[in-house]
């Protein structure tokens, strides 16, 4: 038994509920979750802008303990602090090279609701409950996630905090540190000051980025980025943005990351590049959206684009990566949490898409 927030379908409050939680199967593990982070990706299933299967329970960026551990399961021992992020096969061509965000059955695996023999972790009343959400629907008390989703971490921190490390944290870090890597004394710029956006611009501070620009509509997210270390900030609402980066880089950027998935901002960000810029691409806007491109005056910039899902990472190194790098006091992605107790799990969206917190994580007591 474990207390969950079910969601009957689009656009519906969550109620939190007591569901019923099986036996971890195969390549599975039982987590006693401390803590959960609320992601822009849990609010585009809620909205319907991805298709899903209700009831289920969502929420991708658990932490907790393991309480049991299922047949074949190898590394991972009951009692093991982890941190719970996106799950992958193991077997196809990206796997295997060290690129398990770009999985051959990544949709099903973490947005199909369910095992592939079509049985669900959760139950009530004797009704299925979706379940295996990004490998883990970690918004339960005590859920089943896959072994593969599973990051193996130190025991001496508080695991509520860390929980975000599984998906957003990750992927504005990630794609700095993997997909871009910029070279110490470069220019990055970012656009979206949110969770991925700032975690992103850490990041580029940990890669010795000497010109960092942060781009937002918010100015209390603006004041955050200069205090975590951007060089320079730029309002979306007042500013011309091209014009601002490019007096910021002397220019044009050198590397961008937009975080919004808006096709306007989007176009903001590739004008703002520099000759052989590259520009990353993290948001998940809704199926459909397209951005414009002048070709003839593109073609000579050299200009690269590259779509990034996850930080391009595999979860079992960077993650630790990451926390040793926090520990050190060179990451501090606390800075981006507000904690809330699980029952407002409604208030913790609603303040996430209002701008009021940044990275809301929800904890079990």
């Amino acid at each position: 038994m474990a207390t969950a927030a079910v969601l009957s379908g689009v656009d519906a409050t969550f109620e939190v509920t007591e569901v019923d939680v099986g036996e971890p199967g195969p390549g599975e593990v039982r987590v006693r979750i401390a803590g959960t982070g609320v992601c822009h990706t849990d609010q585009v299933v809620r909205e319907g802008s991805y298709p899903y299967e209700f009831p289920a329970v969502l929420g991708h960026e658990g932490a907790g303990v393991v309480e049991a551990v299922g047949p074949g399961v190898t590394g991972i021992e009951e009692g093991d602090h982890v941190v719970l992020s996106f799950n992958s096969c193991g077997r196809c061509r990206p796997c295997l090279s060290g690129h398990p965000a770009y999985c051959d059955d990544f949709f099903f695996l973490n947005f199909g609701g369910r095992r592939h023999d079509g049985s669900t972790a959760f139950s009530r009343s004797g009704e299925p409950v979706g379940s295996h959400f990004f490998g883990q629907s970690s918004f339960a008390s005590t859920t089943i996630a896959s072994s593969r989703s599973v990051v193996k971490v130190r025991d001496d921190v508080d695991l509520a905090v860390l929980g975000p490390l599984g998906c957003g944290i990750q992927t504005g870090a990630g794609t700095v540190l993997n997909a871009l890597d910029p070279e110490p004394g470069s220019s990055v710029a970012i656009f979206g000051a949110g969770a991925v956006g700032l975690a992103g611009l850490l990041a580029a501070v940990v890669a010795g980025a000497t010109t960092i620009v942060a781009v937002d509509l918010h100015d209390e997210r603006l004041a955050l980025a200069g205090e975590l270390g951007a060089t320079h900030t730029v309002s979306a609402r007042r500013d011309d943005v091209v014009a601002a980066v490019d007096d910021a880089t002397g220019g044009g950027v050198q590397y961008a990351v937009d975080t919004t998935g808006v096709p306007a901002v989007v176009r903001q960000a590739f004008d703002c590049l520099a000759a052989q810029g590259r520009l990353a691409l993290v948001a998940a806007a809704a199926p459909g959206t397209e951005v414009s491109l002048e070709v003839g005056a593109s073609l000579v910039k050299g200009w690269q684009v590259q779509t990034v899902v996850e930080g391009d990472a595999v979860p079992q190194d960077f993650i630790p990566r990451l926390i040793d790098l926090w520990d050190a006091g060179l990451f501090p992605f606390d800075e981006l949490v507000r904690t809330y107790p699980f029952d407002q799990i409604d208030r913790a969206f609603a303040d996430s898409a209002s701008g009021e917190t940044i990275k809301p994580v929800l904890r079990f007591d």
